[in-house]
């Protein structure tokens, strides 16, 4: 047998291997890793997904809580799990901000991680103390031009996404605003809510209920499009930065080495997913909406990302918790 021919076999061999690897799989459960702790927005997509692809799989699909670190442990976890199917991670912002952010970098996710489906994204808001002497985005920035840095933001921590947005709006706003990390939005909201400081970037989802008290008002969302849970708040487009937005975004990712054909399969049925209404229905409820593509276009959006943050922690000298 010739050379080239000893090749072909081989090629089709593992073709054909992994053609049936894939048409077994899944045959136990899957773990999905959120680096956050229960009941938030990452959680809560996670739970969402996982139940439709147990149903669709046939298999139970077990969420696994591993806060810590900014997410490194959860990340540095699938990192290091079997590439086998297995172990999946529920990503955010934080894969791409976090290799810039931490030095030495923690891990590099365009080499260790496989992007398996991008999910969809929920906006990160402006929100703000009922009582605070700005109802607008224009007010805000009139406020902050005329007291510089005197004017406090709370978000979920240092380099949070929130964090990042908020300098990234400011920086396009031509203003300076004062940034008190927290560890969370929920005690960021609380001394929002107690008149602490006037304002907190946090996603949709955890404002949500203090809206609906009339204990926050939010003053933008930093989204393309109005949120469905705040329809009657402008996008930050609408108060004037037309082209600027900054979401929480969500995709599934897997150990590098992972068979292509499980790959894909996940993929196909993550799709499938994300055209179910019980899905849509309920990023809805959570202020989000789906977003379906290649598991391409994730890749692309995870060095896009990485590029953006990497400049933004540069110039504005940001340094972890």
């Amino acid at each position: 047998m010739s050379v080239l021919k000893r090749i072909s076999s081989v090629l089709l061999t593992c073709l054909i291997a992994g053609q049936a690897l894939a048409q077994a799989y899944p045959t136990k459960p899957i773990k999905v890793v959120v680096g956050y702790a229960a009941g938030g927005a990452v959680d809560v997509v996670a739970r969402t997904i996982g139940q439709s692809l147990s149903t669709s799989m046939g298999q139970p699909v077990v969420v696994e809580n591993k806060p810590g670190a900014g997410t490194n442990i959860a990340v540095k976890s699938v990192i290091t799990a079997e590439p086998d199917g297995y172990t999946l991670m529920m990503a955010a912002n934080a894969l791409a901000a976090n290799m810039s952010l931490y030095q030495p970098a923690p891990f590099d996710a365009e080499r260790d991680l496989v992007a398996v489906s991008f999910i969809g994204r929920v906006p990160v808001v402006i929100a703000a103390n009922p009582n605070a002497p700005f109802a607008t985005v224009k007010q805000l920035i009139d406020a902050a031009k005329g007291k510089p840095n005197t004017i406090a933001f709370g978000s979920p921590g240092n380099g949070s996404t929130p964090h990042m947005a908020i300098e990234l709006f400011a920086r396009a706003a031509g203003i300076d605003l004062q940034h008190i990390p927290y560890r969370g939005g929920s005690p960021a909201i609380t001394d929002v809510i107690g008149g602490q400081l006037p304002l907190v970037a946090v996603n949709a989802l955890e404002v949500l209920p203090h809206v609906k008290s009339g204990k926050l008002k939010v003053l933008a969302v930093l989204s393309p499009n109005r949120s469905p849970i705040f329809p009657e708040v402008p996008t930050i487009a609408e108060s004037g930065f037309a082209g600027f937005e900054a979401s929480v975004w969500y995709g599934l990712v897997a150990p590098a080495a992972t068979p292509k054909p499980i790959v894909n399969k996940l993929h196909e049925e993550v799709q499938k997913a994300l055209q179910t209404k019980e899905v849509r229905e309920r990023m809805n409820a959570v202020g989000g909406e789906v977003v379906p593509g290649s598991a391409e276009m994730f890749a692309n959006l995870i060095r896009s990302e990485r590029q953006r943050y990497a400049k933004l922690v540069r110039e504005a000298n940001i340094q972890p918790d």
